[in-house]
């Protein structure tokens, strides 16, 4: 049973993943991703740019919009 349990966090987070770049190629949008404490603009074709820096502790809610200023 556990065998079959750790198959089923692998094939969860391989999806994720595969989502995760299916989306960047079909749609050619941008993600934001908290990565390393930092948060991230990725692009479809995989530039990186660094939004901001996080502290150290810093927790965002899943689903916050986060909003440029100009």
């Amino acid at each position: 049973m556990r065998i079959a349990e750790r198959r089923i966090l692998v094939a969860a987070a391989q999806a994720g993943h595969e989502a995760y770049w299916n989306t960047l190629r079909q749609t050619g949008a941008v993600t934001v991703k908290a990565a390393s404490g930092e948060i991230v603009e990725r692009k479809r074709d995989g530039s990186v740019k660094v939004i901001k820096h996080l502290s150290i502790g810093k927790r965002v809610k899943p689903g916050t919009i986060l909003k440029r200023v100009k």
